[in-house]
């Protein structure tokens, strides 16, 4: 995942933020203790949504701990870790592995190369003790690889792709909740890619780089399109989350939902916004 995937911590109660951090400090502390530097390298806020909403689903057994990192040497920080944050680490540094295999294989970036190196050995592990995960992961990544080279516009199909992704990180267990699960992570996976490639498509067009968005940039509702989109993807998201049995951490969840996954488009529009004003500067000038 991207980073999109966080709170808003303005909307969020004290008490429901140290948890939450202690959820993504309990990752962290495992990612270390299983996978070393290279695993925590992987760390990403994204992954403690899925934490926090697999324990709430399944209740998982939760255990405390405080602990010194190097981020916080001096005072200890409280961590909470139990099986899921174990499975979450697993898949994110899977996730990381093909990310960078991908970059490798694509594009020849030395990053992927050097970082494909470093968790090969421990992806091979993840990969015998999850094998559905790990295939559904390598198809999709090896399907979005073939869109990215056909140059498809088709935006639904490439983020379906990555949708397809999701959905089978988000399934823990084949149980009852599974087709649920699989709907609420196949749309949060849409809404992912679109948001990333809204994100970088400056950066992408400048750069002469694939964008699925290049075909509608340009038309004069592309703004309302794409926030169009991105409220259907969340909406059919967070209407398959409500109907989990989810009671703990139930306020964590929502904010994440309703008001976080939309933290970096508010950041992306303030930033379009300034860039208009000081161009209409410039111009009466």
């Amino acid at each position: 995942m991207f980073g999109y995937v966080t709170v808003c911590e303005p909307e969020l109660k004290m008490k429901d933020f140290r948890k939450y951090k202690a959820y993504y400090c309990g990752l962290c502390r495992v990612l270390k203790e299983k996978y070393g530097f290279s695993g925590q390298m992987t760390l990403t806020y994204d992954m403690t949504f899925a934490i926090i909403l697999l324990t709430s689903l399944y209740e998982s057994e939760t255990r405390e701990e405080q602990h010194r990192c190097k981020i916080h040497p001096v005072k200890k920080q409280m961590m909470l870790r139990n099986e899921i944050t174990e499975y979450a680490a697993d898949m994110n540094v899977l996730l990381a592995y093909y990310h960078m295999k991908d970059d490798w294989i694509d594009e020849k970036k030395v990053s992927g190369f050097v970082g494909m190196g470093m968790l090969k050995r421990k992806a091979g592990k993840i990969i015998s003790k999850y094998p559905r995960q790990s295939r559904a992961i390598r198809r999709s990544l090896s399907e979005l690889s073939k869109c990215e080279k056909e140059n498809s516009m088709d935006l639904d199909k490439t983020a379906g792709c990555f949708g397809k992704l999701m959905e089978e990180f988000f399934v823990y267990k084949k149980d009852v909740w599974e087709q649920t699960l699989r709907r609420l992570g196949f749309f949060l996976g849409k809404f992912i890619y679109i948001m990333d490639a809204y994100d970088d498509l400056d950066s992408d067009l400048e750069k002469n780089c694939y964008n699925p968005l290049r075909k509608i940039w340009q038309q004069k509702d592309y703004e309302e399109q794409i926030r169009t989109l991105l409220c259907m993807m969340i909406a059919e998201c967070s209407a398959e989350f409500e109907k989990l049995p989810c009671l703990l951490d139930v306020d964590i969840l929502r904010n994440i939902l309703y008001d976080g996954v939309w933290n970096r488009y508010k950041a992306i529009q303030k930033k379009k916004k300034e860039g208009k004003e000081q161009n209409d500067v410039k111009k009466s000038l």
